[in-house]
């Protein structure tokens, strides 16, 4: 064969070789293109299935993002509702509490003009300043600052033991039943001053004119007083005398607790002379009547007494604000 010839044949083969790999490979690239067209349409759909399942999960949280967003606005609506009462219940309770401050300050006035009662009246504001402690208001610090000033005003009072000096004239009044009277005093018998006398044999004529001359002598009483003689009172006479005693103490205990100093005395004074004229004045229980009613007389009923304008106008100025804001 000639040299051509086999170099045709080879060139031949070597065609149809590269033709028949060709031909594998381009098989084995339609497979391996099929495979990855049916992974991509598998992949396709699971991507659907997961998109539609987002989608789906998506519209669930927007529905419960709606409902937790209704259910937040019904809570701030609750909310404004629940402090707009919380206001409403802490200005109204504020007002009652000023109320009623501003009426037990009114009560404490009245007692300190009409009966004194300084204690009372600090009672009164001390609890009124406690009560406004205990609200959280600022502007309650004004109105305490007031209430403080007139407090410290009836603290700097000098003290009358009213209590004191009403027990005194008390126990006075229930010792009057039993002091003795002037004309009821007896002197003391001789025969309890003499020593006993010697017994000296006498006849039984001298006996009986010594028997006769000792009746004789109880029947009348001579007695020296150091004073003005008393004046008689005619029997049942003394129940009025003491009766008239007892009120004039009377009076003068409703003029101390009134703070009437010239009336307290004047009743006292009257008290004294009755005792003084009318009673034993070496009893002990009458002297003791006499020095307590002495120094009863001495005490100073009349101080000067504040008076509660200022907390009772600061209360009420707060009070008359306080409507002006809520109308506004």
């Amino acid at each position: 064969m000639s040299p051509w010839a086999i170099v045709a044949i080879a060139a031949l083969a070597i065609s149809g070789w590269q033709w028949f790999e060709t031909r594998l490979r381009l098989a084995d690239t339609q497979q391996e293109l099929a495979k990855r067209l049916a992974e991509s349409d598998l992949a396709g759909k699971e991507s659907v299935q997961i998109a539609k399942r987002a989608q789906d999960q998506v519209a669930a949280l927007e529905s419960k993002l709606g409902s937790i967003d209704a259910a937040l606005a019904d809570s701030k609506s609750q909310q404004a509702v629940l402090e707009t009462l919380y206001q409403d219940l802490a200005r109204h309770r504020d007002e009652w509490s000023l109320s009623e401050i501003e009426q037990g300050v009114v009560l404490a006035a009245q007692q300190l003009q009409l009966a004194g009662n300084v204690h009372g009246a600090v009672l009164a504001l001390q609890s009124a300043d406690a009560r406004l402690a205990s609200s959280t208001r600022p502007q309650f610090i004004s109105l305490r600052k007031i209430l403080a000033r007139d407090l410290d005003r009836l603290k700097a009072l000098p003290q009358v033991d009213l209590p004191g000096m009403s027990v005194r004239l008390e126990n006075v009044v229930s010792a009057i039943d039993k002091l003795p009277l002037a004309v009821d005093v007896r002197p003391a018998s001789d025969a309890s001053k003499a020593k006993a006398p010697v017994e000296v044999a006498r006849e039984p004529w001298q006996q009986l004119a010594m028997e006769i001359w000792h009746e004789l002598r109880t029947l009348v009483r001579i007695q020296r007083f150091d004073r003005d003689e008393p004046i008689l009172l005619a029997p049942g006479q003394d129940f009025f005398l003491r009766e008239n005693l007892k009120l004039r103490l009377l009076n003068a205990r409703l003029a101390m607790l009134s703070r009437d100093q010239w009336t307290f005395r004047n009743e006292l004074k009257a008290a004294q002379t009755l005792l003084e004229r009318h009673f034993d004045a070496g009893s002990k229980s009458v002297q003791t009547a006499l020095d307590s009613l002495k120094q009863l007389s001495a005490a100073e009923l009349s101080i000067e007494l504040p008076t509660l304008n200022d907390s009772l106008s600061a209360i009420r100025s707060f009070k008359v604000s306080g409507d002006k804001d809520v109308r506004k």
